[in-house]
């Protein structure tokens, strides 16, 4: 499973969605989906936008973690 790790980033900058959205002209609800996990898609473009702009690398912003489910 892809997990966003976006507000992890917003509460160590202490940014709000709706700023980190004025910021990268990144829209409002997609910034919400990212935060909440209900993204059905992750764009490239958003990716490159947040990594340069918090200057992190990728898997600060998303991760991998295996479902307990899956064997």
């Amino acid at each position: 499973m892809i997990k966003m790790k976006l507000h992890v980033k917003l509460a160590e900058n202490r940014l709000t969605q709706k700023q980190i959205s004025e910021i990268t002209g990144i829209r409002l609800p997609t910034i919400s989906a990212y935060c909440v996990d209900s993204f059905k898609m992750i764009s490239r473009e958003h990716l490159d936008i947040l990594c340069s702009y918090f200057n992190c690398k990728i898997e600060d912003i998303i991760e991998y973690k295996k479902d307990e489910d899956a064997k």
